[in-house]
C-alpha cells in the first residue's frame, strides 16, 4: 500500500518531506507561504526548502515585486533587476555586445545566474555576467568534472587494449585518479596504461 502523503505543516525534517513527489507548483506555493524565495526551478526550490529544514531562512527577494517590461538593457544593470533570463531577448542583446551570432550562453552563465537568485546577489549585472562569458570572472564555475569523467571512461573503454583487463571500470577509476591529480589534460591517451602499467597489473587477465 502506497503511503499517503501528509500535509507540508506535518512534516517535521528535511529527509521525511523528500520521500514524496512534490510538484514545483507545490513547493513554489509552500515557499510562498513560509515567507521563502518561491521562483525559481523545482531542483532550486527544493534546496530553499530544504534549507528552511536546516534553519537557513531563504527571504524572496527584496525587489518591489513589480512586473516591468525593461525597453533598455544596460551592462549596469543587475540581473534580478532586469528580469534576466536565458531567453531570445538576451540571446539578441548579448550576440550585440560581444559581436558572437548566434550567440550561446555558457554552463558558466547558467551557473552564475544559480548563484546570483539563490543568495539574491541584487549587486550583480550584465556586465558581470559578461565578463562571465569572457572567463574573466571566478564568481561561478560550472563542475565539468563529471563530464570530463565520463568522456575518459568512455574513451578507454573504446581502445582495444581494454579488454586486456577484468574490471574495465576500476582500471579507467585508476589511471583517471592519476590524470586528474597531474597538471595534464584530463583525457584518455593509450600511453596512460604503459605509464602506470604497475598500478593497473593486477587486473590483467
Amino acid at each position: 500500500m502506497i503511503e499517503s502523503r501528509p500535509k507540508f505543516d506535518k512534516i517535521t525534517s528535511f529527509d521525511e518531506f523528500n520521500k514524496y513527489y512534490w510538484y514545483r507548483e507545490e513547493l513554489s506555493q509552500i515557499c510562498k507561504l513560509l515567507g521563502l524565495e518561491y521562483r525559481g526551478t523545482k531542483q532550486e526550490l527544493t534546496y530553499i526548502i530544504e534549507q528552511y529544514f536546516k534553519g537557513d531562512v531563504i527571504k524572496k527577494s527584496s525587489i518591489k515585486n513589480i512586473k516591468k517590461q525593461v525597453d533598455y538593457i544596460t551592462l549596469d544593470m543587475p540581473l534580478l533587476e532586469c528580469e534576466f533570463s536565458f531567453n531570445s531577448k538576451f540571446r539578441e542583446y548579448f550576440s550585440v555586445v560581444t559581436g558572437v551570432l548566434p550567440f550561446k550562453f555558457t554552463a558558466d552563465m547558467a551557473t552564475a545566474w544559480r548563484k546570483v537568485k539563490r543568495e539574491n546577489d541584487l549587486s550583480f549585472t550584465i556586465q558581470d555576467m559578461l565578463k562571465v562569458y569572457y572567463g574573466k570572472s571566478d564568481y561561478a564555475k560550472y563542475d565539468n568534472s563529471v563530464c570530463q569523467w565520463n568522456q575518459f571512461l568512455k574513451d578507454f573503454c573504446a581502445d582495444e587494449n581494454s579488454c586486456n583487463y577484468s574490471n574495465k571500470i576500476q582500471v579507467a577509476a585508476i589511471l583517471w585518479k592519476e590524470v586528474r591529480d597531474s597538471k595534464n589534460k584530463k583525457v584518455y591517451s593509450r600511453e596512460l596504461i604503459k605509464k602506470y602499467e604497475d598500478k593497473i597489473e593486477d587486473y590483467h587477465k
